[in-house]
């Protein structure tokens, strides 16, 4: 897992989209994924955005175990933070009162030097398949930004108008050019940040289910009907694939059968919620 390098030169390109067209915008809406919310934060974005104002969307939401103490964590930083759900809605009406008032200082101050009122302007940034696009569609109310479930479809910058208020520039997703923590780049794999077709899937979903059974156990177990957890990852692989009846002739597990079938039902959150990142202790 310490070869996972996938950084595509269109997200080269997306990084020099973002800073030039940072003076653009009143603040930046960072999309991270609910269940990694530190592992879905680009540190290259810390350092293009310097001081202008952002705002954090826990997306996915509903996938993740309670957000409260996460919510608190970047409150605590100064950093205003939302959880939504961007494909049924929920948190998006907290999402825009929060944008508005971040960049209300900006479009205030416009407006005493004489400017013509005009809507707050935001910027939607964050890792490949977040849910950037998603959001934006949901709100504007139409399919205006190209959603798709795999990394890295949307490819140049899109200014969509809000009737709320708020116009949106939207930029296509932008991945960490090298991982120096092996953690970070599973737990990307996992959620999908990262092509599968670079991974090895099986060594990765062992890698999965190490974890859920060290985190989730009761969940893993309920899911997948085991009567145990062994401690390795391929030999709990081994024991859903018989549990599903991914086999090949002659009675043998299918294992790349079976490693989706897991990362599947994981992805959908149909294992069990749950928040993968440990909260930070200051």
């Amino acid at each position: 897992m310490n070869n996972i390098q996938w950084f595509p030169g269109h997200m080269k390109k997306t990084r020099e989209l973002i800073s030039e067209n940072l003076k653009l915008v009143d603040l930046v809406i960072e999309v991270l994924d609910a269940r990694i919310p530190i592992s879905s934060q680009n540190p290259l974005l810390k350092e293009l955005l310097g001081d202008k104002p952002k705002l954090i969307a826990l997306n996915k939401s509903d996938l993740a175990a309670p957000l409260e103490l996460w919510l608190k964590f970047f409150s605590d930083k100064n950093i205003s933070a939302v959880a939504i759900n961007s494909v049924n809605g929920a948190g998006i009406k907290n999402l825009i009162a929060a944008a508005k008032k971040i960049a209300a200082p900006k479009t205030n101050k416009l407006e005493k030097f004489g400017a013509k009122p005009r809507a707050a302007r935001a910027m939607i940034v964050g890792v490949p398949n977040v849910g950037k696009s998603s959001l934006i569609n949901k709100l504007a109310g139409v399919n205006r930004a190209k959603a798709e479930n795999r990394p890295a479809v949307t490819r140049s910058k899109q200014w969509i108008k809000i009737d709320n208020g708020l116009d949106l520039l939207d930029t296509p997703g932008i991945l960490y050019p090298k991982f120096e923590d092996k953690d970070v780049a599973l737990k990307l794999a996992w959620t999908y940040a990262i092509n599968d077709e670079v991974l090895d899937i099986e060594q990765t979903v062992c890698l999965l289910l190490e974890t859920l059974a060290a985190k989730f156990p009761a969940g893993l177990m309920e899911r997948f009907k085991l009567e145990n957890l062994p401690a390795e990852g391929y030999e709990i692989l081994n024991q859903i694939g018989k549990k599903r009846g991914a086999l090949k002739k002659g009675g043998e597990v299918d294992s790349e059968k079976t490693a989706r079938l897991i990362l599947s039902d994981f992805r959908a959150g149909k294992i069990c919620k749950v928040i993968l990142d440990d909260l930070p202790i200051d």
